[in-house]
């Protein structure tokens, strides 16, 4: 074995026993209460290469990789990393052999220092015992300089972006010497630089030899990044090939069973009357000088980068930040203007904001007390719910949006990510709203839940309703929009029709300096 190791550079010179793979994970199989979430999973990694994993959500990659991590024991099957078996080894074991696994929830401890966080629980020390400050200064450093990023070690990681903390992250999977990296879910929270700089560390690492599994919805990274794509359904593999002998569609199919129109759903109406109209308006935020008009049963678009102010465009339209300047009516209510969330509401608007688990849910609640919450009032009476009513509630809105839970009394944090967003969105349908504002709707969603989604929206638009989206997937912008608008730094860079719009264009927009305030 090498003494010190930095990656795999001879795989087959510092490991003796292994074959051509770091990892072979051989016929994993795995049950909860006699339903089986893993069937006979073969997954096989070798050293320096990028290996997607895809599937819907309950296809069963957090299983696997918690098998792999030590967390759950297989019911059969064994796990060979680097020649040795692994299948029996504890949590502790497998990260001290080499594996390091970055969930998608991170994993630091805010009040104390990028350092600290990267070396916790292995921290250099003396040979009394007392914490070497100036190692740990000098080792953290050097991890970060290996991944070519600068943070101030001593500051808390609370003070730090999460795209940071992801950094922080991966710099503590290096610390404990790791050759294979799993990643779940990475770029759930990132967008452009911040989603550059994470591929650039991926490029970085693989070069070192480090091999990593990267797990995403986002199949435009998958194909971006991968050398090898592995598909689960049901607990099974379906497909496990190399990039270069896919297409999107192909694995779309792969992914849900059923071959998917790529084309993203459009309505069936003419754009209706004018709802809503805001005038240069601004806030304490980034938000500055922003105009825009809303009309019925379409889907304005609002793209740009992580920064550029689009959420803060929906806070304030919305009434959750006040406006310093500028104003908002709402045309057809008696031009009827708003300064909270629960005048927006009365006023016919809805917001599903882009955390759903911190702004949109009370996730140890259940599904049933999170559908009814904005029409409480609507189903009690004299201070009694009236249990038949709300029962009625949600089987609608469960039969409507094709919601997947074991009973109305299930907690909200365990369902899917795609099921948690249709909750949200149920629970704002109730209240029957003219304007739904979406912020990032299909963000940590699968595939195909993300089309279930697509066409809700446009039934939605059918019905005359009017659909405000943020997004931060250029695709998803482009194929549900009917008209962008390109927000940089605060302000509006200009509109586009759906004809004009494409990729480069609005990167182009979103990014610009010294025409950034200008209309296109």
């Amino acid at each position: 074995m090498q003494t010190e190791r930095s990656g795999i550079g001879a795989p087959d010179a510092a490991f003796p026993n292994m074959s051509e793979y770091i990892l072979e994970m051989l016929n994993i199989s795995k049950s909860f209460a006699g339903v089986e979430a893993l069937k006979d999973v073969t997954l096989r990694c070798k050293p320096g290469l990028v290996y997607g994993l895809v599937g819907e959500n309950g296809a069963g990659k957090s299983t696997l990789m918690k098998i792999l991590a030590g967390a759950y024991r297989a019911d059969a099957g064994e796990i060979v990393f680097k020649g040795q078996r692994r299948d029996q080894a504890t949590t502790a074991d497998i990260i001290n052999s080499g594996i390091s696994i970055i969930y998608q929830e991170l994993a630091l401890v805010p009040q104390m220092s990028v350092a600290d966080n990267i070396f916790l629980g292995r921290e250099p020390r003396h040979p009394l015992g007392i914490l070497n400050l100036k190692q740990l200064y000098t080792r953290a450093g050097d991890l970060l300089a290996r991944l070519g990023i600068t943070l101030d070690l001593r500051l808390p990681v609370s003070e730090l972006t999460i795209a940071q903390q992801q950094l922080v992250e991966i710099a503590k999977a290096l610390s404990q010497n790791a050759d294979l990296i799993v990643m779940d879910e990475p770029s759930a929270i990132l967008a452009g630089d911040e989603l550059d700089q994470l591929f650039s560390i991926i490029a970085n690492l693989i070069e070192q030899g480090v091999t990593i599994i990267y797990i995403s919805h986002r199949l435009e990274e998958v194909f971006r990044i991968a050398d090898e794509v592995t598909v689960l359904k049901d607990g099974e593999v379906v497909a496990a090939r190399p990039l270069a002998a896919l297409d999107r569609p192909t694995l779309v199919e792969l992914m849900v069973g059923r071959s998917l129109d790529e084309i993203f759903p459009q309505t069936q109406r003419e754009r209706g009357e004018l709802l809503l109209v805001a005038e240069n308006i601004a806030t304490d935020t980034i938000l500055q000088d922003v105009s825009l008009e809303v009309y019925a049963g379409e889907i304005l678009g609002i793209a740009g980068m992580v920064g550029s102010g689009r959420t803060e465009l929906a806070r304030a339209l919305f009434g959750a930040d006040a406006l310093t300047s500028g104003h908002i009516k709402r045309i057809g209510k008696d031009d009827a203007a708003w300064s909270s969330p629960a005048q927006a509401i009365r006023a016919g608007l809805a917001l599903v904001p882009e955390d759903r688990k911190r702004h949109g849910l009370f996730t140890a609640l259940s599904v049933r007390i999170n559908l009814t919450l904005p029409i409480l009032s609507r189903l009690t009476r004299l201070g009694i719910v009236r249990r038949k009513a709300e029962e009625r509630v949600v089987q609608a809105a469960r039969e409507r949006l094709s919601i997947v839970m074991s009973a109305p009394d299930q907690e909200t944090q365990f369902l899917s990510g795609g099921n948690q967003q249709k909750v949200v969105l149920a629970k704002w349908l109730e209240t029957a709203p003219d304007i739904i504002i979406l912020d990032e709707p299909t963000r940590g969603v699968d595939v195909g839940a993300k089309f279930e989604i697509y066409k809700l929206m446009r039934q939605l638009n059918d019905r005359g309703i009017a659909i405000i989206m943020i997004s931060s997937e250029l695709p998803e912008i482009i194929g549900m929009s009917d008209r962008i608008l390109v927000m940089n730094d605060g302000r509006v860079a200009g509109e586009l029709t759906r004809e004009e719009a494409g990729e480069a264009r609005i990167i182009e927009m979103a990014t610009r300096s010294e025409r950034a305030h200008k209309p296109a």
